[in-house]
């Protein structure tokens, strides 16, 4: 499987429809749909699709049509992340309507190749999964525990201050954890 950590996008054009296709990340699909919506008042179709992994690490997959005829629009859309196995990841085609009708037929084919054009400008990388680990650490530690973080591609989630130091919420793939805690050693415990 693999995913994608920005927004990509590339636009076609089928008989003076014009067809904009967003590829991103799937913690960006609702801020960016309204985003769309705004930005393109004009447009008369926002088709998308995503493929997510739920807390139960299961497949979830959305497609939605948005007006067009039922079928022809995200479906394809979501086909499209299923052939490229995208993970975490969703597509919003936005229509220009261009005057002339392109069938049940022609409208698969548009939005596919629209998704497939977006998806062929993505950066894509593996999808690893990512874990999140809460720690503690004595007030004096905090700036080392920040630059290791930094080193190791671990990401502080959540910070609170307590009485003798901190909680910290750290979260990266098992491997980069691993390798935290062993550059940090004993001066954090694992809660």
């Amino acid at each position: 499987m693999v995913t994608v950590d920005s927004i990509f996008t590339d636009t076609i054009e089928i008989k003076q429809s014009k067809f904009l296709a967003f590829l991103m990340p799937m913690a960006l699909y609702e801020e960016e749909m309204k985003h769309l919506r705004q930005n393109h008042p004009k447009a008369v179709h926002f088709v998308s699709a995503y493929r997510m992994l739920n807390e139960l690490d299961q497949i979830v997959e959305y497609s939605g049509d948005d007006g067009e005829p039922k079928g022809t629009s995200g479906k394809p859309t979501l086909s499209v992340l299923q052939g490229h196995e995208l993970i975490n990841a969703a597509i919003i085609t936005v229509r220009y309507f261009g005057g002339t009708k392109l069938g049940p037929g022609g409208l698969v084919r548009a939005y596919a190749e629209a998704a497939n054009t977006a998806v062929s400008t993505a950066s894509l990388r593996p999808y690893e999964k990512l874990y999140r680990q809460k720690i503690q650490c004595l007030y004096s530690v905090i700036s080392k525990l920040e630059y290791e973080a930094i080193q190791q591609c671990v990401v502080i989630v959540h910070k609170e201050f307590i009485t003798d130091g901190a909680v910290v919420e750290i979260e990266g793939t098992q491997e980069r954890l691993g390798a935290f805690k062993d550059a940090m050693g004993r001066m954090i415990s694992i809660l």
